[in-house]
């Protein structure tokens, strides 16, 4: 694949020089436009793959540093906050080890702007650069890591973080304050080649550009922003946007057939999304109609279990409905009560109820009838899911100080912790081979605990079953409550389904 892209960029890419910047204003891909910044510099190029989603982009230029650039861009314009989001490779071996690829902001496209950039370098160095007034010396933050190829670049106001991490690591984290671009800034990807005689090449792919959340969201934010149904191939981490709405959808389930995904809206309707045609289509569920992000598939696809909102009778009640729609039964008899499982017999459901002010995990038979309590320990247990052999629940806890992955047996015996860290884990979902668990994970310095609020940097996460090994992160996302409450692996357990999330109404 390398050796064939670089044919054919080597095929295309003019040997020539641009005497002054020159841009063009067509779009690629998401962006507005592209071009080399700086004066006499050797032409570089920009090519959008739609069917890969990635962007190809060679360049040239004596550097990035100093008291001005030179380098291939490819930008939009943006105004407010943002969260700019990469994984990215260089092609090829290398001439210089200060050639760069990363995320830029700049206030223009002179040379000498003011900018701030997320980088890494040939050599693996991963660093936070920035230029606080034009024509004045580039300043750098270096990170301890290096051989990043994850990249974000955030702003707030006149604050900007960067994040960098190795794929299926953590993020590390650097930030800078007062850096005043102006509010209308040039947002892009960007490859220089430290040498001026020499085109080097960089391929960005899951380019991700996210408009973030007004203020701090919390358990009692309403999910109002536009929403991005995702696929992820779990052994490449290529992930494919394939539906995008300028609202809340919410927790896709993916059928046992492969052919759809169940998911919810903000107002509390369900729908089966065909994968063929992209296209969904309301399941009629009677007058249960107030349906939140807890609803589950029977294991052989035929089953409809929903958390609805009554409020005579305290919150989410469970109902059970045939998948192609008809009259829910009405399985629980108060709430609140957040369905999670479904029996791999297709007999218990298993959920998160409150009662006496505890919330704890129960099981109750999937036609109706007593509750059976799981789990006594004080502090929440939420998230239960059986097992595709049925011989363990998974569930997560607060019980030993963040919120982690458990799992017992199906009578509540045998609780056992399965994570282990400093991260606050929600919602493990077994895959079909019963092998692996996916979870979702919300950072300490950001969330409580106790809570799941939609909007804020989370991961995705992949661990052995049993917990041992290295948990390893598959996405790294904006998103949180909604975004993967369900059981979401596809059937052959080659990828899972889920939402991030963007303000779509700007920029």
């Amino acid at each position: 694949m390398k050796h064939l892209t670089n044919r054919l960029l080597f095929a295309f890419i003019p040997l020539c020089f641009s005497i002054g910047p020159s841009f063009s204003q067509n779009t690629i891909g998401i962006f507005q436009g592209s071009g080399d910044v700086g004066n006499h510099v050797k032409a570089g190029s920009t090519t959008f793959i739609p069917q890969t989603g990635q962007y190809v982009i060679s360049g040239a230029g004596y550097n990035i540093w100093g008291d001005h650039d030179e380098f291939q861009y490819v930008w939009k314009k943006m105004t407010g906050d943002f969260i700019l989001y990469t994984r990215a490779e260089f092609l090829g071996t290398w001439v210089n080890y200060h050639r760069k690829v990363g995320w830029m902001v700049r206030k223009n496209l002179d040379g000498n702007s003011p900018h701030v950039n997320a980088v890494e370098h040939g050599d693996g160095l991963t660093s936070l650069q920035f230029r606080r007034t034009a024509g004045a010396q580039t300043e750098e933050h270096k990170l301890k890591m290096t051989h990043a190829n994850i990249l974000q670049l955030e702003r707030k106001g006149n604050q900007y973080i960067m994040r960098a991490a190795i794929y299926g690591e953590p993020f590390q984290t650097d930030t800078i304050s007062g850096i005043d671009l102006g509010d209308e800034v040039y947002v892009g990807l960007f490859v220089g080649s430290h040498n001026e005689d020499v085109l080097e090449t960089g391929v960005f792919s899951n380019v991700r550009i996210t408009v973030p959340y007004k203020g701090e969201s919390n358990q009692q934010t309403a999910m109002s922003l536009g929403s991005n149904l995702e696929l992820l191939e779990i052994a490449s981490g290529r992930r494919d946007i394939i539906y995008t709405v300028p609202y809340s959808i919410q927790a896709p389930n993916w059928t046992p057939n492969g052919n759809s995904l169940i998911f919810n809206n903000a107002k509390g309707i369900v729908y089966n999304f065909d994968l063929a045609s992209k296209a969904p289509v309301q399941i009629n569920t009677g007058t249960v109609t107030s349906n939140n992000n807890d609803h589950v598939l029977s294991f052989d696809g035929k089953m409809l279990g929903l958390s609805n909102y009554v409020k005579g009778l305290g919150g989410s009640v469970i109902y059970t409905v045939p998948l192609e729609g008809g009259i829910p039964k009405q399985i629980t008899p108060k709430g609140p009560s957040y369905l999670h499982g479904w029996s791999p017999d297709g007999k218990s459901l298993v959920f998160c109820g409150e009662r006496d002010g505890e919330f704890d995990v129960y099981k109750i038979p999937s036609t109706g009838g007593k509750e059976i309590r799981l789990t006594d320990t004080k502090g929440l247990d939420d998230g239960p899911e059986f097992t595709p052999d049925g011989k363990y629940i998974y569930f997560n806890s607060v019980r030993s100080g963040t919120m982690q992955i458990w799992r017992m047996k199906p009578d509540g015996s045998d609780q056992e912790q399965i994570t282990n860290d400093d991260y606050n884990n929600w919602f493990a979902h077994i895959s079909p081979d019963g092998k692996w668990i996916v979870y979702l994970t919300f950072l300490k310095e950001e969330t409580p605990a106790g809570i799941h609020p939609p909007y804020k940097h989370v991961y995705i996460r992949l661990l052995p079953i049993d917990g041992k090994g290295t948990s390893k992160v598959l996405a790294y996302l904006y998103g949180g409550q909604g975004s993967m409450n369900t059981p979401s692996w596809s059937p052959d357990g080659k990828k899972i389904a889920f939402v991030s999330n963007s303000d779509m109404g700007t920029n």
